[in-house]
């Protein structure tokens, strides 16, 4: 790694600081677990690695079998009213919502429904051939009842109507229940990545 302020990574590293200051944000940097070189000059200015992130994926085809049974997950945008309150019961606030309304891509607020009422959220977004899905929340009363895996299936559902031919998503590598989740449905790891932030 180039020392700051002399080209290469540590320059590259002071102008994404720069930039967060601007903005009003802590710094903090996403680095993909193969890029040890961006890892190490962050070490060295007093960064820490925290929340290693695995990333997953599907081909759409096999998550759009088989029918979803009726209002039981449901694609729109904006997302309801209820949606937000269901993210926030989830711990998904107001800064991750703000970043779903920001894409500019074909995307939908998928609402699940359960015993009559609205029981998860998840947000899906296409670029091209790929579908990225975030935020997929289930109030803890409904979970383990197979509402998680309808409203997958229904991003993927909204994915292939947009000509995505894949699906992908982020999960901490540290969420076994969720990564088995995510496999039970036949998603596979492709990547990886973790968050650095200052100590």
């Amino acid at each position: 790694a180039a020392p700051a302020g002399q080209g290469g990574i540590g320059a590259d590293v002071e102008a994404a600081e720069a930039r967060h200051r601007a903005w009003g944000q802590p710094e903090l940097f996403a680095v993909e677990r193969e890029d040890a070189a961006l890892a190490h000059a962050l070490r060295r200015r007093g960064y820490a690695e925290s929340e290693p992130t695995l990333i997953l994926s599907s081909p759409v085809a096999p998550l759009c079998e088989p029918e979803i049974p009726s209002v039981t997950a449901m694609a729109l945008w904006p997302p309801l009213a209820i949606q937000r309150e269901l993210w926030l019961a989830c711990d998904v606030g107001p800064e991750r919502q703000a970043i779903m309304e920001r894409v500019q891509t074909p995307k939908a607020a998928i609402i699940g429904r359960m015993d009559d009422r609205a029981a998860g959220a998840c947000f899906v977004a296409v670029q091209g051939e790929v579908a990225l899905m975030h935020a997929l929340a289930v109030l803890p009363q409904w979970r383990g009842r197979g509402l998680g895996a309808w409203m997958v299936r229904r991003a993927a559902r909204f994915a292939r109507a947009q000509g995505a031919a894949q699906l992908g998503l982020s999960v901490t590598e540290d969420n076994a229940v969720a990564r088995a989740f995510y496999a039970r449905l036949g998603f596979s790891e492709i990547g990886g990545y973790s968050y650095w932030r200052r100590e």
